[in-house]
């Protein structure tokens, strides 16, 4: 039972690890090779979780026009106001691919990864004090 305790604690900690690190390098990824374009913010009707996140209307280099959620939610400090133009870069393969300028999500990914290596350390130190 302990065994199974302690391995569940591993596979969660290097899933969150890794999450944080993938969203770091998405990030970077995009803020290396992502086009720059201003998208217009367009409310999204709510639904039955409450409001949706914001779409945000660009135009690609080539002229196609695209509508896409926000990759990051209203935020008390800065809020998607309907109408506000914001700086976006995509990516010129797969344009649906967008990130925010300003609003990168970046310590909510080392969070991701502080916490999953804190919980590594946790369930490796608890395997080591049994066994």
């Amino acid at each position: 039972m302990f065994a199974l305790l302690t391995l569940n604690l591993l596979v969660g900690g290097v899933l969150a690890y890794l999450a944080g690190a993938t969203g770091l390098a998405e990030t970077r990824r995009l803020r290396q090779v992502g086009v720059p374009a201003s998208a217009l913010v367009a409310r999204r009707a709510s639904d039955a979780d409450g409001p949706g996140r914001p779409l945000l209307q660009f135009a690609t280099r080539e002229g196609l026009v695209l509508e896409v959620p926000s990759p990051v939610g209203p935020s008390r400090a800065q809020p998607l106001t309907a109408g506000r133009a914001v700086p976006v870069r995509y990516d010129p393969a797969d344009p649906r691919q967008i990130l925010v300028q300003g609003r990168e999500r970046r310590a909510i990914e080392y969070v991701f990864m502080a916490a999953g290596a804190a919980i590594v350390l946790t369930a490796l130190t608890l395997t080591a004090l049994v066994a």
